[in-house]
Protein backbone atom coordinates (compact mmCIF):
# COMPACT_ATOMS: atom_id res chain seq x y z
CA UNK A 1 0.00 0.00 0.00
CA UNK A 2 2.45 2.33 0.78
CA UNK A 3 4.59 1.50 -2.65
CA UNK A 4 1.17 2.36 -4.30
CA UNK A 5 0.65 5.38 -2.42
CA UNK A 6 3.94 7.00 -3.30
CA UNK A 7 4.00 6.13 -6.87
CA UNK A 8 0.63 7.58 -7.14
CA UNK A 9 2.55 10.79 -5.39
CA UNK A 10 5.35 10.50 -8.19
CA UNK A 11 2.86 10.49 -10.82
CA UNK A 12 0.77 13.33 -9.89
CA UNK A 13 3.95 15.63 -9.56
CA UNK A 14 5.21 14.46 -12.56
CA UNK A 15 2.28 15.20 -14.49
CA UNK A 16 1.91 18.79 -12.83
CA UNK A 17 2.88 21.86 -14.49
CA UNK A 18 2.91 25.18 -13.06
CA UNK A 19 2.36 28.22 -15.08
CA UNK A 20 0.65 30.98 -16.32
CA UNK A 21 -1.08 33.58 -18.87
CA UNK A 22 -1.15 37.17 -19.04
CA UNK A 23 -2.38 40.10 -20.66
CA UNK A 24 0.05 42.46 -20.18
CA UNK A 25 4.16 42.15 -21.99
CA UNK A 26 6.26 40.67 -20.27
CA UNK A 27 10.65 41.49 -19.58
CA UNK A 28 12.93 38.64 -19.51
CA UNK A 29 13.65 39.81 -15.88
CA UNK A 30 9.98 39.01 -14.88
CA UNK A 31 10.37 35.51 -16.41
CA UNK A 32 13.41 34.60 -14.66
CA UNK A 33 11.97 35.99 -11.90
CA UNK A 34 9.29 33.46 -12.31
CA UNK A 35 11.53 30.61 -13.30
CA UNK A 36 13.21 30.96 -9.76
CA UNK A 37 9.54 30.26 -8.33
CA UNK A 38 9.28 27.15 -9.92
CA UNK A 39 6.99 28.42 -13.60
CA UNK A 40 8.19 27.29 -16.22
CA UNK A 41 5.09 27.39 -18.46
CA UNK A 42 3.86 30.62 -20.68
CA UNK A 43 0.52 31.39 -22.41
CA UNK A 44 0.56 34.77 -24.54
CA UNK A 45 -2.36 36.30 -25.83
CA UNK A 46 -1.78 36.84 -29.55
CA UNK A 47 -4.97 38.55 -30.69
CA UNK A 48 -7.22 40.58 -28.75
CA UNK A 49 -10.92 40.44 -28.53
CA UNK A 50 -11.45 44.26 -29.72
CA UNK A 51 -10.25 42.66 -33.79
CA UNK A 52 -6.02 43.05 -33.21
CA UNK A 53 -3.06 41.26 -33.15
CA UNK A 54 -1.18 41.63 -29.64
CA UNK A 55 2.22 42.68 -30.27
CA UNK A 56 3.30 43.30 -26.95
CA UNK A 57 1.77 39.63 -26.43
CA UNK A 58 3.74 37.92 -28.77
CA UNK A 59 7.04 40.11 -27.86
CA UNK A 60 6.42 38.41 -24.28
CA UNK A 61 6.85 34.93 -26.31
CA UNK A 62 10.27 35.28 -26.79
CA UNK A 63 11.11 36.76 -23.66
CA UNK A 64 9.32 33.78 -22.19
CA UNK A 65 12.30 31.35 -23.56
CA UNK A 66 14.73 33.61 -22.92
CA UNK A 67 13.89 34.09 -19.63
CA UNK A 68 13.96 30.62 -19.12
CA UNK A 69 10.54 28.89 -20.02
CA UNK A 70 10.45 25.50 -20.81
CA UNK A 71 6.73 25.52 -22.72
CA UNK A 72 5.70 28.49 -24.14
CA UNK A 73 2.33 28.73 -26.12
CA UNK A 74 -0.10 31.59 -27.31
CA UNK A 75 -3.80 32.53 -27.30
CA UNK A 76 -6.29 33.95 -29.22
CA UNK A 77 -9.15 36.10 -27.70
CA UNK A 78 -11.82 36.29 -30.89
CA UNK A 79 -13.44 38.99 -32.20
CA UNK A 80 -17.18 37.71 -32.04
CA UNK A 81 -19.12 40.69 -32.29
CA UNK A 82 -20.33 42.47 -35.45
CA UNK A 83 -18.63 44.33 -37.51
CA UNK A 84 -15.39 41.90 -36.27
CA UNK A 85 -13.30 40.03 -38.78
CA UNK A 86 -13.98 36.78 -40.17
CA UNK A 87 -12.61 34.21 -37.50
CA UNK A 88 -10.06 32.98 -40.83
CA UNK A 89 -9.46 36.85 -41.15
CA UNK A 90 -8.16 36.59 -37.64
CA UNK A 91 -6.13 33.48 -37.63
CA UNK A 92 -4.53 34.15 -40.68
CA UNK A 93 -3.55 37.85 -38.62
CA UNK A 94 -1.90 36.09 -35.83
CA UNK A 95 0.00 33.34 -37.37
CA UNK A 96 1.14 35.92 -39.79
CA UNK A 97 2.35 38.11 -36.42
CA UNK A 98 3.58 34.85 -35.41
CA UNK A 99 5.77 34.01 -37.95
CA UNK A 100 9.58 33.01 -36.93
CA UNK A 101 8.10 33.04 -33.32
CA UNK A 102 8.72 29.36 -31.46
CA UNK A 103 5.72 28.41 -29.69
CA UNK A 104 3.94 24.86 -28.51
CA UNK A 105 0.07 25.07 -29.48
CA UNK A 106 -2.78 28.36 -30.10
CA UNK A 107 -5.71 28.49 -27.50
CA UNK A 108 -8.63 29.23 -28.52
CA UNK A 109 -9.91 31.96 -25.50
CA UNK A 110 -13.89 31.46 -24.94
CA UNK A 111 -14.97 33.34 -22.16
CA UNK A 112 -18.57 35.71 -22.14
CA UNK A 113 -17.26 38.69 -23.49
CA UNK A 114 -19.74 40.34 -26.12
CA UNK A 115 -20.43 37.20 -27.68
CA UNK A 116 -24.03 37.12 -29.68
CA UNK A 117 -26.59 35.16 -28.20
CA UNK A 118 -27.02 32.76 -30.47
CA UNK A 119 -25.42 29.24 -29.36
CA UNK A 120 -25.59 28.01 -33.11
CA UNK A 121 -24.16 31.00 -34.66
CA UNK A 122 -21.15 31.16 -31.71
CA UNK A 123 -20.69 27.15 -32.32
CA UNK A 124 -20.08 27.72 -36.26
CA UNK A 125 -17.77 30.72 -35.22
CA UNK A 126 -15.19 28.51 -33.01
CA UNK A 127 -15.63 25.93 -35.41
CA UNK A 128 -14.55 28.01 -38.09
CA UNK A 129 -11.18 29.15 -36.01
CA UNK A 130 -10.62 25.80 -35.80
CA UNK A 131 -10.57 24.92 -39.46
CA UNK A 132 -9.06 28.43 -39.99
CA UNK A 133 -5.88 27.07 -37.72
CA UNK A 134 -6.04 23.44 -38.83
CA UNK A 135 -5.65 25.15 -42.48
CA UNK A 136 -2.02 26.28 -41.11
CA UNK A 137 -1.20 22.81 -39.56
CA UNK A 138 -1.30 24.31 -36.30
CA UNK A 139 -2.20 22.30 -32.80
CA UNK A 140 -5.24 24.64 -31.23
CA UNK A 141 -7.02 23.79 -28.09
CA UNK A 142 -9.79 25.21 -26.03
CA UNK A 143 -9.23 27.97 -23.42
CA UNK A 144 -12.69 27.97 -20.95
CA UNK A 145 -15.10 26.83 -18.20
CA UNK A 146 -18.49 25.49 -17.38
CA UNK A 147 -19.65 29.12 -17.02
CA UNK A 148 -18.24 30.67 -19.97
CA UNK A 149 -18.80 27.41 -22.36
CA UNK A 150 -22.43 27.35 -21.24
CA UNK A 151 -23.18 30.38 -21.96
CA UNK A 152 -21.14 30.59 -25.41
CA UNK A 153 -22.26 27.43 -26.85
CA UNK A 154 -24.54 25.88 -24.27
CA UNK A 155 -23.76 23.26 -21.89
CA UNK A 156 -24.45 20.09 -24.21
CA UNK A 157 -22.35 20.92 -27.22
CA UNK A 158 -19.13 18.58 -27.50
CA UNK A 159 -18.13 19.34 -31.01
CA UNK A 160 -14.52 19.86 -29.63
CA UNK A 161 -14.54 17.11 -26.98
CA UNK A 162 -10.96 15.87 -28.81
CA UNK A 163 -9.02 19.14 -28.43
CA UNK A 164 -7.34 19.15 -25.60
CA UNK A 165 -8.76 21.85 -22.59
CA UNK A 166 -7.19 24.16 -20.72
CA UNK A 167 -9.63 24.83 -17.48
CA UNK A 168 -9.74 28.65 -16.59
CA UNK A 169 -9.71 29.04 -12.44
CA UNK A 170 -9.59 33.05 -12.11
CA UNK A 171 -7.06 34.58 -9.76
CA UNK A 172 -5.30 31.58 -7.99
Amino acid sequence: MRSLVLFCAVVASTFATLGYDTIDGQTVASFQCMKSHGYVFYIARAYRSSGVVDSAGIASIGHAWSGGMTDVDAYIFPCASAGCPSPQAQVDATVNALKGVKFGMIWLDIEVYKWPANHASNQNFILALGKALDGHGIKWGVYSNLNNWSNIVGSTWDALKDKQLWWARYNL
